[in-house]
């Protein structure tokens, strides 16, 4: 993995952090989501006009499965935070879903791996899943957290292939992004209305100001691993967008003023040689 293309997705994992350190403060995770999706939407509209289309023909079966992926996790990820700590349901849903593209890549899309690579994605996504299980907390984690928690691993790992496989077929990984986030909001639009049985200008009022910080740094993120995606292999793009636990860590720390255990510590020292050795 080139150096500039490394340097991007730690960026991506950051902005990824961030943004699920702002959903975890929020009072209204569903209104908060669905208002991350239209500030993605409302970016990504004006800009259309200025980018090439993409194929259509090879492109809109992605976009659909995509976009519906996309739904489906924001769906489970509000889920397992509501049955579950952040740094429980974060780690789980992150670190397992490499390990689902890895064996699916290799088994389906002939991707090779060399024995560092296998290294670092192992130690990746182990770092994470031990973060999440062997630290203390405040609850025990439950049988429906550990669903929705996996539940929300499936659909990331699914939508990283579709998302890299679709921006590949479209010749333009911008177009690819852009489309996508606007089905993404009409996917999250139908969900909230369905859920909520109220006007969607409820969600917006109730949760504006941090879905629009966490809209943009959603969408920076995004739009960073779809283009490492076309440049780089996938499952390494996936994996290192792990290390995103560690900034996450990082945060708790410095800002949120968590009490992080030495367990925690440990799992993110094990991402960051996973990092390591990703780049070496």
């Amino acid at each position: 993995m080139d150096s500039h293309v490394y340097a991007a997705v730690l960026l991506a994992a950051l902005l990824h952090a961030g943004w699920n350190s702002v959903l975890k403060i929020g009072l209204d995770r569903l209104s908060t989501v669905y208002m991350l999706s239209l500030v993605q939407a409302a970016i990504a509209i004006p800009i259309l006009p200025f980018i090439d289309p993409p194929t259509w023909s090879a492109t809109w079966p992605w976009l659909v499965l995509a976009a519906v992926l996309h739904t489906g996790y924001k769906v489970f990820l509000i889920q397992a935070y509501a049955h579950a700590d952040l740094s429980q349901a974060y780690p789980l849903a992150r670190g397992t879903a490499p390990l689902i593209v890895a064996v699916v890549s290799a088994a389906f899309l002939g991707t090779q791996f060399t024995s560092l690579s296998v290294l670092s994605i192992a130690l990746i996504s182990g770092g994470v899943i031990v973060m999440a299980v062997g630290g203390k907390s405040a609850k025990p984690i439950n049988g429906r957290a550990l669903f929705y928690a996996f539940g929300t691993a499936a659909f990331t790992a699914s939508y990283t292939l579709a998302d890299g496989m679709g921006a590949r077929a479209s010749g333009s990984a911008s177009a690819f992004i852009l489309w996508m986030v606007i089905g993404d909001a009409i996917g999250m639009t139908i969900y909230t209305l369905t859920v909520r049985k109220r006007s969607p200008w409820t969600a917006i009022a109730t949760a504006w100001k941090p879905g629009l910080v966490a809209g943009a740094m959603s969408l920076g993120s995004y739009w960073i691993a779809i283009w490492a995606f076309t440049v780089a292999p996938i499952a390494l793009v996936a994996a290192l967008r792990e290390s995103s636990i560690l900034f996450a860590v990082l945060i708790a720390a410095v800002i949120l003023r968590e009490n992080v255990t030495l367990w925690r510590w440990i799992s993110a020292a094990a991402i960051a040689v996973g990092v390591i050795t990703m780049k070496a």
